[in-house]
């Protein structure tokens, strides 16, 4: 018998298929209802005013499953509002998940996990010292993002896939999460609010181009040095920066907007002019956008940030080129909820 499909990983198409191929009628408009009901309403079973008549919802309940994710932890670092969620699945797997404040007091992002853990083993991260436990399924990235939504208050305009795990190496569960996150009747984000960030999977990108997604992608690049970057970013090793630039080529012309690369900024080792030069070389073709992000590295022998002078001097090189620079701020750091730094612990002990 097959394993029913989990209510959070569906759009409104999707529910349509699923009830006709159990031979159960249903408008689109009655599969908005329920959705909505269930995901952007987050509202348990159905009351007694139904959003629909009771044998669809019948059958919703009797080949469907809805349940979420066990909050195991929830902390907030004081000094700047990131809250730090560490959430269980039904079969133990943690993950975590992250709420971002935004200079808008009503609103805020949600940093998403998409696997329990990492298999890419970036050096600056404490994820990737994990090692990869599993996948997770497109419903538990969207039960996350409920489970943030219901302690906050105000509206959640934005998602990054950016907590732990490499999203690309999860493609399908991530490109169907995305697409219920900004579905009308699931956590309605708009497309162009939600972000999917990789270490520079080439394969993925190219399939990302040619289906043609309207969510952001952000490729963390961190260095132009191969030597450099495949010590920084082992997977790098798999595919030449030469292969890495020419699948964001791809991208450009599919998405026709601006190539964004993240830059993790790392003390003495990634900030020099020879980098900029080497960004230059490599992608000075494209509509580039920069986006700096500190090192957060917790271990006494750890990398280090660099100081504001030298992030400064790197930065007003990288804008001389002609790109937009944006440093993003990576807050969370007395919470364990700063890039980098998810790493399944609970913060309590």
């Amino acid at each position: 018998m097959a394993e029913r499909p989990h209510l959070y990983a569906m759009t409104p198409d999707d529910l349509v298929a699923h009830l006709r191929s159990c031979a159960v009628a249903i408008t689109d408009g009655e599969a908005r209802r329920i959705l909505s009901h269930v995901i952007s309403d987050d509202s348990d079973g159905f009351p007694d005013r139904r959003p629909v008549a009771g044998r669809i919802s019948d059958a919703v309940t009797a080949t469907t499953v809805r349940c979420g994710l066990r909050l195991v932890e929830r902390a907030e670092d004081p000094a700047d509002g990131f809250v730090k969620y560490l959430l269980e699945s039904p079969d133990g797997a943690l993950s975590e998940a992250v709420r971002i404040p935004l200079e808008k007091p009503d609103a805020y992002s949600v940093c998403l996990s998409t696997q329990s853990g990492c298999a890419m083993a970036c050096a600056f991260c404490a994820t990737g010292r994990l090692g990869l436990r599993r996948n997770l399924a497109a419903w538990e990235i969207v039960a996350a993002f409920l489970a943030v939504r219901r302690d906050a208050t105000g509206r959640a305009t934005g998602a990054v896939f950016q907590g732990q795990g490499e999203p690309l190496a999860n493609y399908d569960e991530v490109i169907r999460a995305a697409r219920v996150l900004s579905n009308p009747c699931g956590g309605r984000v708009a497309a162009d609010n939600i972000s999917i960030s990789t270490v520079g999977l080439v394969p993925a990108i190219r399939r990302y181009a040619r289906e043609g997604h309207p969510y952001r992608l952000i490729v963390s690049l961190t260095s132009t040095n191969p030597e450099r970057r495949a010590a920084l970013l082992p997977v790098a090793s798999r595919w030449s920066l030469d292969e890495v630039a020419e699948a964001l080529r791809e991208y450009a012309v599919a998405s026709k907007g601006l190539v964004t690369v993240a830059w993790v900024t790392i003390a003495g080792l990634n900030t020099g002019d020879d980098e900029v030069e080497g960004l230059a070389r490599l992608l000075g073709d494209l509509p580039l956008r920069v986006n700096l992000i500190e090192v957060n590295d917790p271990r006494p022998d750890g990398f280090k940030a660099p100081d504001i002078a030298e992030l400064d001097r790197f930065r007003d090189a990288l804008k001389a080129r002609g790109w937009p620079v944006i440093r993003r701020y990576s807050g969370g750091f007395g919470a364990h909820a700063a890039c980098g730094m998810l790493a399944s612990v609970r913060i309590g002990g």
